[in-house]
């Protein structure tokens, strides 16, 4: 999830920790603590973009990474915060909720967490939240204002940083609830359809949950289509786009594209634009798809122009991103 979320998030858990024994700081901890996972982003400083990719929300957001994040804080705490009544194991298990709680959201979205690093690079990634979604943030975000305005001792506190955990957790199963509804249309649409594949997923597009981004196919290439948890059917519209392997026959041998297959989980297609090969992650989806079937992929890495890849994974959602596009998306959601 996005940084803002994980700091309010992180807030209101530490509210519900520590809140009565070292007030607001309980907040400012747990905002911390749920923000360390993502000290990864300085790798950046020494490495290429491809294995960048690969390091974020690799080992920082691993189980063994929990386990000694929160042994170090709460020794750090223990020994900081004092005078206080707060027992080492209590440090220890505050701090690694936050951090797990870090982990576990992460692994809803379509990025992939690796839990298992550093002895196993296995990413978890259950597609079911867009990684920045309103609807799961709005709530912890007014929690967290309210709790930072109120003042200590006072008995709503408690009701406040349990609307900002709960209503979160219910959004989250909601999610969960439309990916099987989307999953069940999806396996009819194959077989009717006859589609092709060796690997699929679903993943909502931006910002919301209602519709979902889906691909299927296998090394030859990849079927991709949306769907609407309000479509009158089951049918969907596949679009094909040819994996085109083939194109890699004259890139130079570096470390970059076995790190991108690896890093796109082989859901990935090659095209040229002009002289330039590009290198397409199909699991960002595409620049207004639902719009635009032959719309660009927002994950587009430039093979010969590796100068150019400094902000591989951001540089598309935004693009063509306009006011009418955002229209047509929720005319999409409105169903078939």
């Amino acid at each position: 999830m996005d940084t803002l979320t994980h700091i309010a998030l992180g807030a209101c858990i530490g509210e519900a920790f520590l809140g009565k024994k070292i007030g607001k700081r309980a907040m400012l901890l747990g905002a911390l603590a749920q923000s360390l996972p993502d000290i990864d982003f300085i790798a950046n400083l020494w490495l290429n973009p491809p294995a960048s990719l690969l390091a974020h929300r690799g080992f920082t957001h691993s189980l063994l990474f929990c386990i000694l994040a929160a042994i170090v804080m709460a020794l750090a705490s223990e020994k900081i915060h004092r005078p206080h009544n707060i027992k080492l194991n209590k440090w220890i298990l505050f701090f690694g909720i936050e951090v797990l709680v870090h982990i576990f959201i992460d692994a809803f979205n379509n990025y992939g967490v690796g839990w298992f690093e550093p002895f196993s690079h296995y990413r978890v990634s259950f597609n079911a939240i867009y990684v920045a979604d309103p609807f799961f943030s709005l709530w912890p975000g007014i929690a967290f204002l309210v709790l930072w305005v109120m003042k200590r001792g006072e008995k709503r506190r408690r009701f406040w940083w349990r609307f900002g955990v709960w209503v979160s957790a219910v959004y989250l199963a909601y999610c969960l609830f439309n990916k099987a509804l989307i999953t069940s249309d999806v396996n009819n649409a194959f077989a009717v359809q006859h589609i092709p594949h060796q690997r699929y997923f679903t993943t909502p597009a931006p910002l919301q949950n209602w519709l979902w981004y889906i691909v299927a196919g296998n090394d030859s290439g990849y079927y991709i289509g949306y769907h609407s948890v309000f479509d009158a059917g089951p049918g969907i519209t596949f679009t094909f786009f040819k994996r085109n392997n083939a194109l890699l026959a004259n890139v130079p041998a570096t470390e970059n594209v076995p790190q991108l297959v690896r890093f796109s989980r082989q859901f990935y297609t090659l095209e040229k634009w002009n002289d330039t090969l590009v290198f397409n992650d199909l699991r960002f989806g595409q620049m207004a798809g639902w719009q635009n079937p032959h719309g660009r992929f927002v994950f587009h890495y430039f093979l010969q122009r590796p100068a150019d890849n400094l902000t591989v994974v951001q540089r598309g959602r935004i693009d063509q991103f306009t006011w009418q596009t955002f229209r047509s998306m929720i005319k999409r959601i409105e169903g078939e």
